[in-house]
């Protein structure tokens, strides 16, 4: 532990010799990906799918891209390769910047010379297996260096939380999981040997496995263990001392608490992001400490130029600009609108049987905006309400809704979550929804069994009764959205997407989008095209928050109460404190500059 400790105060005396330069780095860097690189590659996607007449990449049209569209495919693969270069420049400029800091050479020409040289060494048949690298590694990388471009490269929640509903599917994700913590561990220093060592990428793979064999990378583990301790209490203890004194303020009356707030909210986010900084230069020396025999201990002081400083002071005044005008809003409540309400299938908190009437109705005394609920065709070119493709889950009956006639359906009981009720007619579940003065969000659920005139029986027969409820319709196929709103421009449609890999351009009246790929660009861009964004499936109060701080629409989720006591707590805190409060447990990375 002792030695464990002396390493770390070594590589913070390091940090803060250099604290000027590793700032301008970090800082840099995620600005560069911020204002850059992550809409440019976002412009690029929209406007290779638009000029191939594709609304947005799902899976339902992966094989007619493939098979039909063989130019966007083509484009699309050049955009991976692009993709693949800026990632591996930008871990090529960070640690030839860490060690040339260190070494009291740094300058940015030649910071760029020799990260260009770096690129130059990358054969294309390694791009393959660079692909590969970065998706085992991600997840300890994003450990130590946390950018926003390798932040939106992730599995999406709805994955993870359907395959924790199965035990067998539960148990291969854990395998699944454990092989790439073993593999992403072991192959961590790839990078740092293709970059200070030259190696190519299938030697740098092989020589990284060799380093960390014997548990070798145990020695760096338990720093960055230790070190991820240190920060948390650190970051806990300020965040404590900072609520508290806006606490104390906040008793005295006029300006001065709102003013205390803005300073107080300013330096939460200063503090953090130096902090994140601190850490990552720290993790990156535990680990590359492996590899380069850098001058962690012996880097020579060097004064700062001028040109230095004139960088960080611009950094500071547009950023700290950026930030208290953020702030001034935040804390004013400017723009932050209640989002609407909507109960995933028709329950909340387990009250009963998803797609049911009597869910239904219980869900309704929570007061939702919108209750969400799913349609299937049946046999007889009925509608259904079921979202699942098979009955046998929640009815036992090993048969899909087009094997049965509709009167053949609602004699069906199902059971869940300790409940059972019939499964309902559309219109037996519009009846009860009108009744109740209930809005509804109906999900068209296609499939390849479906009817040929499927959508046009949906809206001769529903079209006028859903306008006039001022009820929505959303499907997670594309041509289900096209095709009703070509057959009722008047109905408003939404697009349910499982992924956010562009900017929003389609037909569709607004978008269900998967949270954890959503973010405030996405969504900004879609309310200036005047349509609405929601986010699903939304069950944690502290992703809640953050969908409210980004300006979603509406939030679906299966936590209705949950939902209405995070909008009250998060719309209605009375004390200045409890926004600051509100900000640090829903902003990603605390401290972060995003609106």
């Amino acid at each position: 532990m002792r030695a464990i400790w002396r390493n770390l105060c070594q590589y913070s005396r390091n940090f803060w010799q250099h604290w000027v330069s590793f700032i301008i780095l970090f800082v840099g860097m995620d600005l560069a990906n911020q204002l850059i690189f992550i809409p440019l590659f976002r412009l690029t996607t929209t406007y290779v799918l638009q000029a191939g007449g594709i609304p947005f990449i799902s899976y339902q049209n992966i094989g007619i891209l493939i098979t039909q569209h063989t130019l966007v495919v083509i484009g699309l693969l050049i955009e991976l390769i692009l993709l693949l270069l800026v990632i591996y420049w930008q871990f090529a400029f960070l640690l030839l910047g860490l060690r040339l800091i260190l070494g009291g050479q740094i300058s940015f020409k030649r910071l760029l010379k020799e990260s260009w040289l770096a690129i130059q060494n990358i054969r294309p048949g390694s791009f393959p297996l660079l692909l590969l690298y970065f998706m085992l590694v991600l997840p300890f990388v994003d450990l130590v260096f946390r950018t926003p471009l390798l932040s939106k490269v992730q599995i999406p929640e709805f994955i993870l939380d359907f395959m924790t509903r199965n035990s067998v599917l539960l148990t291969i994700l854990i395998i699944f999981y454990i092989i790439i913590t073993i593999l992403g561990i072991r192959l961590i220093l790839t990078l740092p040997l293709m970059i200070y060592r030259q190696y190519r990428t299938r030697q740098a793979l092989r020589e990284s496995w060799k380093l960390t064999s014997k548990l070798k990378w145990w020695q760096y583990i338990k720093q960055l263990i230790v070190l991820g301790l240190i920060t948390v209490i650190i970051l806990a203890l300020f965040y404590l001392l900072i609520y508290g004194l806006q606490s104390l303020v906040d008793l005295f009356p006029g300006k001065l608490a709102f003013m205390a707030a803005i300073f107080n909210l300013t330096l939460v986010q200063v503090v953090s992001e130096l902090l994140t900084i601190w850490t990552g230069m720290i993790a990156l020396q535990i680990v590359i400490g492996l590899v380069d025999d850098f001058p962690a201990s012996k880097g020579r002081l060097r004064r700062v130029g001028w040109l230095g400083w004139s960088t960080l002071g611009v950094m500071v005044v547009v950023l700290g600009g950026l930030a208290i005008a953020n702030n001034y809003y935040y804390l004013k409540g400017t723009g932050m609108t209640r989002p609407v309400t909507i109960s995933h299938r028709g329950v909340a908190e387990k009250n009963g049987v998803q797609n049911t009437i009597p869910a239904m109705e219980k869900t309704h005394r929570l007061k939702p905006t919108y209750v969400e609920m799913d349609v299937h065709e049946t046999k007889d070119h009925k509608f259904v309400v079921l979202h699942d493709e098979n009955l046998k889950k929640l009815t036992g009956v090993d048969k899909t809704p087009h094997e049965l006639t509709l009167t053949q359906l609602t004699k069906l009981t199902a059971r869940e979550n300790g409940h059972q009720a019939k499964i309902a007619s559309l219109d037996q579940y519009l009846n009860a929804a009108e009744k109740l003065h209930q809005k509804l969000l109906i999900e068209v659920k296609t499939t390849p069994q479906d009817s040929k005139g499927m959508l046009k029986r949906f809206n001769q027969q529903y079209g006028k009764r859903i306008i006039k409820d001022h009820d929505l319709v959303h499907s997670l196929d594309y041509r289900a959205v096209a095709g009703l709103k070509q057959l009722n421009p008047k109905l408003k449609v939404l697009y349910i997407q499982p992924y956010n890999f562009s900017y929003p351009k389609s037909i569709a009246d607004g978008y269900s989008m998967e949270y954890s790929t959503l973010n405030f660009e996405f969504i900004r861009q879609a309310q200036r095209q005047k349509n609405d964004v929601y986010s699903w499936t939304v069950n944690d109060p502290r992703v809640m928050k953050q969908m409210m701080y980004d300006h979603v629409n509406g939030i679906i989720t299966d936590n209705l109460g949950g939902l209405n006591s995070a909008i009250a707590d998060f719309m209605n805190s009375k004390s200045y404190a409890n926004r600051i409060l509100n900000f640090i447990l829903v902003v990603p990375n605390a401290g972060g500059l995003e609106p």
